[in-house]
């Protein structure tokens, strides 16, 4: 597999739905050699995700809004243009303290793009993560990402 180019103009790029965010790959591991992904999310005000591990590293950098990530037991509070670096396997989430923000995610390996685009077909959309239980476990049973408190 070899790297090509992929251009994305604003505004554009496939969504993927997930319970607490909206991802639009901006770079997709096709056009990586599977070496990193580069997403545009867009979180709604709250807390998202429960505290989980995903096998991949990965980075954030916010554009725009403001959040806490958690990463083990330490809180960050991102604005503009803060990042944060999260490596594999470190248990963390996030919560959105605006009305929404929206932030870079690089990640390595094709790993990110993968879980997330079977979350979008296998999760309906507009549902949360309580009441999509089964079908989320289904997911995370394929991938190597794991949630607290889910069997």
């Amino acid at each position: 597999m070899e790297t090509t180019v992929q251009y994305t103009p604003a505004g554009d790029g496939v969504e993927l739905a997930s319970p607490d965010a909206v991802l639009t790959v901006k770079v997709s591991a096709e056009n990586t050699a599977d070496q990193y992904e580069l997403f545009e999310v867009t979180a709604p005000r709250g807390p998202a995700t429960p505290l989980h591990r995903t096998g991949w590293d990965k980075t954030y950098y916010v554009l725009h809004g403001r959040m806490i990530v958690q990463v083990g037991d330490e809180g960050y509070d991102l604005g503009p243009g803060c990042s944060i670096a999260i490596p594999a396997n470190a248990l963390h989430t996030f919560t959105v303290l605006t009305p929404s923000t929206t932030f870079l995610v690089v990640s390595l390996t094709g790993s990110m793009g993968r879980f997330h685009a079977d979350l979008d077909a296998t999760v309906p959309r507009g549902r949360s993560i309580q009441d999509a239980a089964a079908e989320l476990q289904a997911v995370l049973a394929r991938h190597p990402v794991t949630v607290e408190g889910m069997p």
